[in-house]
């Protein structure tokens, strides 16, 4: 593992400038970001790498940009696109690197684009605006699409609607770029599911609940061309003294996929589980704080050693030790400043770099 080389892309608001992803060296022994160069790109809420690991992709005010990750890195603009709609707040592909799925928070809009084989964006080719009216009338009053992912065998985009409390399963046409409605997984009343991941072999959905603080493990399978997702598991993202007053935030899988990352707005904690390979349950590992205020992001690092928080209320990056044997978390080194971060992706260089 120390051999690979990595960089590490985080995306933040931009305040002031225009720079609105931030290009890290990692230094994986030591657990630590060094600059290395910022792209101009105004609000970048999320970033994505194509499957193919050749392009990344950002929401941007204007709706989204794509990039060419060069070989130390660096990224290389291609283009632009409308969404057709307010600004996104995440972004995922298919796993042929042939669309592009946005989901919108502010006007609970899913919007498909089609890639080029060079990794541009081409266009519109679906618009679906979520309708309906949720449980809270201060923030759920309507439809807030905040995720969209697809079943890792292509078949079906899973959309998180924040506003609705569930997940939109749509059947996804190749040819033309349309979704059809096939199924709805109904959450709990104001719990507000976040952020969708599926395991490495496909067979079971990982959903995070912002506002009661859980994840929802699903066992995902196909009956006759007809999805069923079984609920198997509900577990805390906080710990059981904790009060209340807290917001969970990341999801994210560990690059080997044993570890599942969260974190918790007002707890200002990580959280890791170890994830069962054969049937999916998680296991708390442990769940501390991360030195920051508003955890929007964190993962850890491809060594399983390290953690990197983006701290977005604060504004900054943190780093911590991780000893999953010690369930443990320490604080390694000072503070990155970086103007409300969202969300960072790391990206492994090819080995002759």
């Amino acid at each position: 593992m120390s051999s690979d080389k990595y960089v590490a892309y985080v995306s933040k608001y931009t305040i002031g400038n225009k720079l609105g992803i931030k290009i890290f060296d990692v230094d994986m022994e030591k657990g630590r970001f060094y600059p290395k160069d910022e792209v101009e790109i105004t609000n970048s809420s999320y970033l994505t790498i194509s499957h193919n690991r050749k392009y990344l992709y950002s929401i941007t005010d204007f709706g989204v940009e794509a990039y060419k990750i060069m070989p130390d890195g660096q990224l290389e603009v291609l283009n632009e696109a409308s969404i057709n709609g307010m600004r996104g707040c995440y972004l995922s592909t298919d796993y042929t690197d042939t669309f592009l799925f946005v989901a919108g928070y502010h006007d609970g809009k899913v919007t498909v684009l089609r890639l080029n084989e060079d990794g541009s964006i081409a266009g519109i080719t679906e618009e679906i605006f979520h309708r309906g009216a949720g449980s809270i009338a201060e923030r759920n009053f309507r439809p807030h699409v905040n995720c969209a992912r697809v079943t890792r065998d292509n078949k079906y985009l899973c959309v998180a609607d924040l506003g609705m409390d569930h997940v939109k399963v749509y059947k996804i046409d190749h040819r033309r770029g349309k979704l059809k409605l096939v199924d709805v997984v109904r959450s709990e009343p104001e719990s507000a599911p976040r952020h969708i991941k599926f395991s490495e072999d496909g067979r079971y959905m990982y959903v995070v609940h912002e506002l009661k603080n859980y994840i929802d493990v699903y066992h995902y399978y196909e009956i006759k061309d007809i999805p069923y997702f079984d609920k198997i598991q509900t577990i805390s993202t906080l710990n059981d003294y904790h009060s209340g007053n807290s917001a969970a935030s990341a999801l994210n899988f560990s690059e080997d996929y044993r570890y599942v990352i969260s974190t918790n707005a007002g707890d200002n904690s990580v959280v890791i589980f170890e994830q069962d390979e054969e049937d999916g349950y998680l296991t708390k590992i442990l769940c501390l704080p991360i030195n920051g205020s508003y955890p929007k992001d964190a993962t850890m690092f491809p060594d399983n050693k390290h953690l990197v928080s983006l701290n977005h209320e604060s504004n900054t990056l943190t780093f911590l030790t991780v000893d999953l044997e010690k369930k443990i978390i320490v604080l390694n080194g000072p503070e990155i400043p970086c103007d409300k971060p969202n969300c960072v992706i790391f990206h492994k260089l090819s080995a002759d770099e």
